[in-house]
């Protein structure tokens, strides 16, 4: 949790301080909507980053917060496949992109099995 945290964390503080900058990295022509957009999906990635925050404390897995669970895996998940589906239509993308597309799959894969696995099967008595 901490460590999905402090990744948006960083990723919607980017977002929110940086947009021109991010889209001048990727090669994209900036507008005012454009950069709007950027900075309203920064807020959204810093308001998850502090439910992840929050939530990193408790019990996590099975029945146990599971709409943190599923938010974080629907999240990853459907991000990991959009940012590898345009990675591969578009092999010319920045190294960094490359990254977070792993970075997103990682996630996907731990917070699918997170919300599959009751974390009382893993206490040891």
């Amino acid at each position: 949790m901490t460590l999905s945290a402090v990744t948006l964390a960083v990723i919607g503080i980017g977002l929110t301080f940086f947009p021109g900058e991010i889209l001048q990295y990727l090669g994209i022509a900036s507008s005012t909507p454009l950069l709007i957009i950027l900075q309203l999906l920064g807020a959204l990635y810093f308001g998850f980053a502090m439910l992840n925050w929050m939530a990193k404390g408790a019990l996590i897995g099975g029945i146990y917060n599971k709409p943190v669970a599923v938010a974080n895996a629907a999240h990853f998940l459907i991000g990991g496949l959009a940012l590898v589906k345009a990675l591969i239509n578009n092999s010319g993308s920045p190294f960094l992109l490359w990254i977070l597309g792993g970075i997103y799959l990682v996630f996907a894969v731990s917070f699918g099995i997170i919300f599959n696995t009751h974390p009382a099967n893993n206490q040891t008595v």
